[in-house]
């Protein structure tokens, strides 16, 4: 049976029961959805002409825990991603690290018999042959006749492959490469008989131990035409006995590898940590329960909530120990993740999280704030944005309150207020006038590196009112009040003569050469035109409608924004169009809400609809997003609007309230609170909302106000 069949038959078109609770919802996640690439130009919004394929979502089918150190997946092609691409037909190794960006893929190992080479060791597979479940992936390797099996736990990964009874058994440890150029790397049989050893560079130093259930050999390494791997081979190498193989990985030494093994995995064998990885993810994906609703609106859901709680990774061992932000060892007595994707997921990842986990959602705070306190006394920045005072504010006032605010308080407002590396990039203009200048120039490419100062600006003024909350907490009186000051600033970049966000330069004076449908990578915009960059000031919408002359203004150019249609550009890491606005990319995923500010929720409902509908099962295979997932961003979009529940403005603790797609959705937090969200009506129009027997004002629910009263209905017409 091909992999889309699997989709179809086993996630989205399974017996038809009235009721999930009969089923076991992991058997409703599909991991392989989000491995695919558009390529017509009818998905794409455009014809290709670049010979590199267009972002995918980019999401990896491998064995994972929720926010483990390890990712066990399989590799089709460096340097693509996270290293899997569903249209590729070979497998190169399978990887023990893997997160949707361009980094990550540690030690690959393959399985191999007979010849091969440095240069040439890849297996073709076929989709008939290959299997993917939370905790669980299985592949046949047609060129050396293994079937590979691969299952993990927090910090380790168990192999298990099936030989033919006449071949030798053999590993094949790529260990130059990975998606990160490592540079230094070290392999080498361990004095344990049945054990090897070492580690490997490449967006961190990640070290391992393994041991077989055969005695090792010997570990050589083989070098030809400049391609170098390592060999290891076993005793008593023939025979129907799979070679099974557990691996204990660290970022701090082989010794605290070879602790987490023992802990975590040296007792059991593959079935019982397989099953040990599906009750854990049953039990993260049962904080949601739905009754009613389509079985493939189902598999959506529990196959995009399933990428919600991959990343951010662990990073410390079963011993405390860490390596921090300085290079040192430390013990903690939290557990020390990696830093979030704060630009993509603070819009609505960080929050589910931490609803539903809260317990890591804490430890990633104060790790974050580990690294500020070592890194110039700043709180951790991604890619352009700064995002983790949206976070912190939007924990704190959910009651996730493990973490000292305080604490997080004194680097947040370092990001707001005092310059320099680290920081905000370009804050001192910032500061000095309100907004952020770009270069006064002509003609330029979509890929070019400017400031995308527009973006900065509108986002730097959110981030302002997101450490003003925390200000206001705390009883920063004078820093509350500068800061809502400042997430004013938004306005500073609006062109009422063109009713666009729009750069200045140095002297003030709007840019020049200003094409609203051009798409840019950082001039002006990041990842977007000026169409994608509309109505963003989610903790001022009121004021945000106010700056046009009238609603129907805004009406008229939210309608142009989803009907005046792409223009063609063929920009790699935008795809996925309705009209301009782009849901394959996170900058404008809050705007189909700006409808309900002008009295218009039904427009509203009807965009987010089509595009739960039509943009997360593409392409032939029905397993391309329409974008990137941005490590879980895409994904939680959908399942927040599924359930009814979106977070407009994540810094604070309110959702503004949209359509259910399930008659009666039962949500239970990570401390265990529950609210039942129930849809009367199928229409898209919001005629009322309760909260519990209260009549809702406005079109937002507080997060604690839901939970004590313990039912969410939304009456449609």
């Amino acid at each position: 049976m091909n992999i889309h069949k699997k989709l179809v038959t086993a996630c989205f078109l399974l017996a038809s029961a009235t009721s999930i609770y009969a089923q076991k919802l992991t058997e409703y996640v599909n991991p392989f959805l989000g491995t695919a690439t558009l390529w017509t130009p009818d998905e794409l919004g455009y014809t290709r002409t670049e010979v590199k394929r267009a972002w995918g979502a980019e999401t990896f089918p491998g064995a994972a825990m929720p926010n483990a150190m390890v990712q066990c997946t399989p590799v089709t092609m460096y340097h693509s991603g996270s290293g899997y691409q569903y249209e590729d037909h070979q497998i190169y190794a399978f990887a023990h690290s893997a997160k949707g960006h361009w980094d990550q893929l540690h030690v690959p190992i393959l399985p191999v018999t007979g010849r091969f080479y440095p240069y040439n060791y890849c297996s073709w597979f076929d989709h008939s042959d290959e299997e993917a479940h939370p905790g669980y992936y299985s592949v046949y390797l047609q060129r050396y006749g293994v079937k590979a099996e691969l299952t993990t736990t927090l910090r380790c990964a168990f192999h298990r492959y099936t030989f033919r009874p006449t071949d030798e058994k053999r590993l094949l440890v790529d260990i130059t490469k990975n998606n990160g150029r490592p540079r230094h790397w070290d392999i080498r049989k361990s004095t344990a008989a049945n054990a090897f050893e070492g580690y490997q560079d490449g967006h961190g130093r990640m070290y391992f131990y393994a041991v077989a259930n055969l005695p090792v050999r010997s570990v050589a390494q083989q070098t030809a035409k400049r391609q170098t791997i390592a060999v290891v081979d076993f005793e008593d190498n023939k025979g129907d006995k799979p070679l099974e193989l557990k691996i204990g990985f660290s970022f701090v030494s082989v010794e605290n590898a070879k602790e987490n093994l023992m802990a975590e995995m040296m007792d059991k064998d593959f079935d019982q940590v397989r099953s040990a990885a599906d009750k854990t993810w049953e039990d993260i994906l049962s904080h949601i329960r739905v009754e009613g609703g389509t079985e493939r609106q189902k598999g959506l859901l529990y196959s995009t909530m399933y990428r919600t709680f991959l990343w951010p990774v662990l990073r410390s061992d079963v011993n405390g120990e860490y390596l921090d932000a300085q290079g040192n060892v430390k013990k903690a007595d939290f557990r020390y993740y990696t830093d979030p994707s704060f630009w993509d997921t603070y819009r609505n990842k960080l929050i589910l999280l931490g609803v539903i986990t809260p317990d890591v959602a804490c430890d990633v705070i104060k790790s974050c704030m580990d690294r500020g306190d070592k890194k110039g006394g700043y709180m951790p920045t991604f890619f352009h944005g700064d995002h983790a005072s949206t976070f912190v504010a939007g924990m704190w006032s959910r009651g996730t309150r493990d973490f000292d605010l305080s604490h997080a308080y004194k680097l947040l407002l370092n990001n707001a207020t005092v310059p320099g590396q680290g920081g905000r990039p370009y804050l001192d203009e910032y500061i000095q006038r309100g907004w952020i200048a770009e270069k006064d120039t002509t003609d330029v490419p979509t890929e070019d590196e400017y400031k995308a100062a527009v973006t900065k600006t509108q986002e730097y003024a959110y981030d302002d009112y997101a450490v003003a909350q925390v200000a206001k907490i705390l009883g920063d009186k004078d820093n509350y009040k500068l800061l809502m000051q400042r997430s004013s600033n938004y306005k500073n970049l609006f062109d009422p003569s063109t009713g666009f966000w729009r750069g200045k330069i140095d002297n003030g004076e709007w840019i020049a050469d200003f094409d609203p449908y051009y798409p840019y990578y950082a001039y002006m915009f990041r990842e977007a035109n000026a169409w994608q960059s509309l109505f963003f000031a989610p903790h001022d919408p009121e004021g945000m409608i106010a700056l046009y002359p009238s609603h129907k203004a805004v009406e008229d150019k939210l309608d142009s924004l989803f009907s005046e249609p792409w223009r063609g550009y063929e920009a790699w890491n935008m795809t996925g169009f309705m009209g301009n606005y782009c849901h394959g990319n996170q900058p404008d995923h809050s705007v189909p809400y700006t409808y309900y500010f002008i009295g218009k929720q039904e427009k509203a409902q009807r965009i987010l609809n089509i595009l739960m509908d039509k943009y997360y099962d593409m392409g032939k295979d029905h397993l391309a997003y329409s974008g990137m997932d941005d490590a879980g961003e895409m994904s939680t979009w959908y399942v927040l609007n599924a359930i009814g529940l979106y977070t407009y403005s994540p810094a604070d603790p309110e959702y503004i309230v949209t359509v259910p797609l399930f008659p009666k959705v039962e949500l239970t937090t990570g401390d265990g609170r529950k609210v039942t969200i129930l849809r009367e009506g199928n229409g898209e129009k919001i005629k009322e909302i309760l909260c519990g027997k209260k009549k809702v004002k406005g079109w937002f629910v507080d997060h604690n106000d839901m939970l004590k009263a313990g039912e969410l209905k939304v009456v449609t017409e």
